[in-house]
Order: structure tokens, then C-alpha cells, then sequence
């Protein structure tokens, strides 16, 4: 069995999905509108010294782009740049250093055909992201920051929103749920809800239930497990488990880079519970488990032009 990549997607099923996604489901990305006919992989690019997985291998411009290229060349179909390392204990960052590490890396990327997002929750990033050229904001904190909802407003941008309890120097002492499933899809179709009032359009919306994020190993399997309850429904779900600290409590993996295997399972079952997109770092093995699994549903794999519109 063999998949042409010249293959233009095929068309998700008519009925629904248990996140409500239904065919034809699209999201605006900036300059793109992404076709949700497959998963969809977001390639990492950290360009940070302290990243929990690579801190400090893509630091230099020369590189990070080279990273990028890469993954591109591997098949990715976002590039998510983040100049703020958000693991847990990790300090603020200075706002001009922010600036430094991402943006002249948008400016290398924007002309390769693949949508660039940005991993900030600081409002003068993304206005500045945004001009230089990235599609979309991936916040942490959900366009909580005071100013981030006016940074993107009247952009075409898409956007990501995460949930998070509490904030990354202090999320991972001892977090508590009443109900972790209730509670995340809670705070998040509270997000969506407020964004749309305020003037978003529901189709430059997407949900990450923050893996990792101010939650227990027990917490994010619960959230695996119970994905499609876990968010609003027909919003789009960004997943990003890669290299976690969940996939070392399940694998006894300390070493983040031993984790890839991993990572691949917990990718195919958030995939298998509706994820639209997925946050990776090692997009080879990523792509290649994706094509395996849409084989097994006999519908062929469409490279990451004909996703891009």
C-alpha cells in the first residue's frame, strides 16, 4: 500500500467527531486557512537555553533556522517558535531578549509556505510577531495578559488557548482539581466564549488542554483518556505531550530524549480521541506513525501544501 504525496486530502467523515469537528472543519491561520482533513504536525522550535527536551541546541540563528528547515523538509505542517522557555520553575524573560531570539527567525521563515506560530503570552510580542509575519499566537495563559486580546483582535491571526493552573515558576507544587476533566473543559469554553464576545471569530479558535501545565501525571492521563470531554465541543484540539514528564512517570524515562517512543503512543491516542494538531519535537517518527495510522483508516496522506490554502 502506497500514498502519493501529491494526494490532495481526503474529506473527514460526515458524522461528527466526538469534539463536534465535522467535514470541511478549517482554521485561520494568518496568511493560511488550515484544512483539518488530517492531524496536523506542529514542529517545536525552542530557541532557548533552559527548554526542558533541547535547551540550547537551536540558541544560535544560523541553527534554529536549520532546525526549522528541517522539520519542514520532514513534513511539518506549523513551525511553533518559542523564545521563552514555559517549564516548570522557569523565570520570566526579559522582553527585549524575547524579541531578539524570534524575531529575526520569522523573518527567515515566513516565505517557506508553512504557517508560523508563536509561542508568547506577552502582548508586545505578538504585535510585533504578527508584523513581522507569524499566523499564530500559542498562549500559555490563554490571552489573559492584559493586552493580549487587543494585540490580536483586529488581526487575521489563529490562536491557541491553553489552559493552565497557576503560572509555570509555581504550577507543579502540588496541583488540585475538583474534577480535572470538568474543570479544564470549563475554564476553556469560558475562554472561547469570552474571546467570541469580544469579537473573534470561532474559526481563528483553537484548545490545548495544557499537558503538563499545572498537573499531575495522574491529572494529564485522566485528560488524555478523556479528551473529547475535556473541551468545548467542535473547537479544535491542539495536543502537546512530546517529551513530558507524563511520558517518563509511564515509561520510568528520565532522559527527555529517550522519550520519543513514548511520545508517539500518547500522540496516536490523543489523535484517536479527536486532536486536530500536534505539538511535537521529532516530527520524522511523528509523520511516519500519523501515515501508519490514517493507512489503518484507508484514507490516503496529503503532504503539507495541499492542507495550506
Amino acid at each position: 500500500m502506497s500514498f502519493s504525496s501529491t494526494e490532495y486530502c481526503c474529506s473527514m467523515s460526515s458524522t461528527p467527531s466526538a469534539t463536534g469537528l465535522v467535514a470541511g472543519a478549517t482554521l485561520q491561520c494568518g496568511r493560511f486557512r488550515l484544512t483539518l482533513a488530517r492531524p496536523l504536525v506542529m514542529g517545536i522550535l525552542n530557541v532557548t537555553p533552559d527548554s526542558f527536551s533541547d535547551g540550547g541546541r537551536f540558541i544560535g540563528y544560523e541553527a534554529a533556522q536549520a532546525r526549522a528547515q528541517q522539520m519542514i523538509d520532514e513534513g511539518a505542517d506549523l513551525i511553533d517558535i518559542g523564545g521563552e522557555s514555559t517549564r516548570p520553575g522557569a523565570p520570566p524573560l526579559p522582553l527585549d531578549e524575547e524579541l531578539a531570539r524570534v524575531l529575526p527567525l520569522i523573518d527567515a521563515l515566513r516565505d517557506t509556505g508553512v504557517p508560523i506560530s508563536i509561542d508568547t503570552y506577552k502582548p508586545e510580542v505578538m504585535r510585533a510577531a504578527l508584523d513581522a509575519g507569524a499566523d499564530l499566537i500559542n498562549d500559555i495563559w490563554g490571552l489573559r495578559q492584559p493586552g493580549a486580546l487587543d494585540a490580536v483582535r483586529d488581526t487575521r491571526c489563529g490562536l491557541c488557548v491553553m489552559h493552565m493552573q497557576g503560572e509555570p515558576g509555581t504550577m507543579q507544587r502540588e496541583p488540585q482539581y475538583r474534577d480535572v476533566v470538568a474543570d479544564v473543559r470549563d475554564f476553556l469554553d469560558g475562554r472561547i466564549r469570552s474571546l467570541e464576545r469580544a469579537g473573534i471569530a470561532a474559526d481563528r479558535l483553537c484548545v490545548d488542554p495544557g499537558f503538563g501545565f499545572g498537573k499531575t501525571a495522574e491529572h494529564n492521563f485522566t485528560l488524555l483518556r478523556e479528551l473529547p470531554h475535556a473541551v468545548p465541543a467542535g473547537v479544535p484540539i491542539l495536543v502537546g505531550l512530546s517529551r513530558k514528564s507524563m511520558i517518563g512517570a509511564a515509561t520510568g524515562r528520565s532522559v527527555p530524549q529517550q522519550r520519543i517512543a513514548g511520545s508517539l503512543a500518547g500522540m496516536l491516542a490523543a489523535v484517536d480521541r479527536g486532536a486536530a494538531i500536534v505539538r511535537v519535537h521529532d516530527v520524522a517518527p511523528t509523520v511516519d506513525a500519523l501515515k501508519v495510522w490514517q493507512a489503518m483508516r484507508a484514507r490516503p496522506w496529503c503532504d503539507a501544501q495541499s492542507v495550506h490554502s
